[in-house]
């Protein structure tokens, strides 16, 4: 497998307007629009850029950052080989954890740090003539919750989204803070259940009247996650099987998963799809290849 180029820890922080990007690094970037809680973009654009590239938010853990992401498996050497753009957003708020509880994010066109990190996909899609049709979100642990946020406030934003060990879309909504490493809120983490049209419901709330196509997604969850314990995972796929209208259709092993997870696909897996680990912990790793895969950009 491609490993991940080497961190440029002495980055410089580039303008929205002025400093040229250096390919095959990670910068920071600002000025890059609305940012209404100071979220911090990253951004990685390889050598060799496609022509209308895709890009891809990759969103951190709790208490991550944007570097240790970057360097935590090997998504940049993908976009290196493939010519797609990566967006490292970063968040140093709650024991840097995401907003996946309040209104603002959770709202399409609200405030929360969804308004700056989609500010960074018009900024990227503008600033490379990218593909507005080929966007995605990944993220593990607060990550992963944070991309269902996304693609839950944002579906005309994003075709698809991929969640290692997350939680459904408003699963944590009304809480006093989001979730950090010591576990401020357990409620949703520990397997909050609801009907599926409940979760679906809280989806389609908010953005009312949104009529286009859905996001796809790809949820991934370890079957011994003791901290975001694997009810969340089924509690995501009953939500988006709902919004998507599919029904699971066949069980089986995860193939390039391996064959630790069980796959199980909903209509023909092209949508919805999920891998649940056995002896997989928090957070289950990110899998470039499958990930992508689904995205279809490899």
């Amino acid at each position: 497998m491609p490993t991940a180029p080497a961190i440029t820890t002495s980055s410089p922080q580039v303008t929205a307007t002025g400093v040229p990007i250096t390919p095959g690094r990670l910068q920071q970037v600002s000025g890059f629009g609305s940012n209404p809680t100071g979220t911090q973009m990253f951004i990685y654009v390889p050598s060799r850029v496609a022509a209308n590239p895709a890009v891809i938010v990759a969103l951190h853990p709790c208490g991550g950052s944007a570097q240790q992401f970057y360097s935590s498996f090997d998504l940049p050497s993908y976009a290196d080989s493939n010519g797609f753009i990566i967006i490292y957003p970063q968040t140093t708020a709650y024991s840097n954890c995401w907003d996946v509880n309040n209104a603002g994010s959770l709202t399409h066109g609200g405030s929360g740090d969804a308004t700056g990190i989609v500010s960074m996909v018009s900024y990227t899609l503008n600033r490379f003539n990218g593909n507005k049709d080929k966007v995605f979100v990944m993220g593990a642990s607060s990550g992963a919750m944070m991309t269902n946020v996304m693609v839950g406030s944002y579906p005309d934003v994003f075709d698809a989204g991929a969640a290692y060990s997350g939680a459904a879309f408003a699963c944590f909504a009304g809480s006093n803070a989001p979730p950090t490493p010591m576990g401020s809120n357990q409620t949703c983490a520990q397997g909050l259940q609801h009907p599926p049209q409940t979760w679906a419901n809280y989806v389609r709330n908010a953005y009312p009247g949104y009529t286009g196509k859905r996001p796809r997604m790809q949820v991934i969850h370890g079957l011994a996650d003791t901290l975001v314990r694997p009810q969340c995972g089924y509690e995501q796929l009953k939500q988006w099987s709902t919004v998507l209208g599919l029904t699971n259709t066949n069980n089986g092993t995860g193939g390039a998963m391996g064959s630790q997870y069980t796959k199980i696909n909903y209509g023909d897996g092209s949508q919805l799809v999920g891998y649940f680990g056995q002896g997989v912990g928090h957070y289950a790793p990110p899998n470039s290849q499958v990930m992508l895969n689904f995205f279809g950009l490899i």
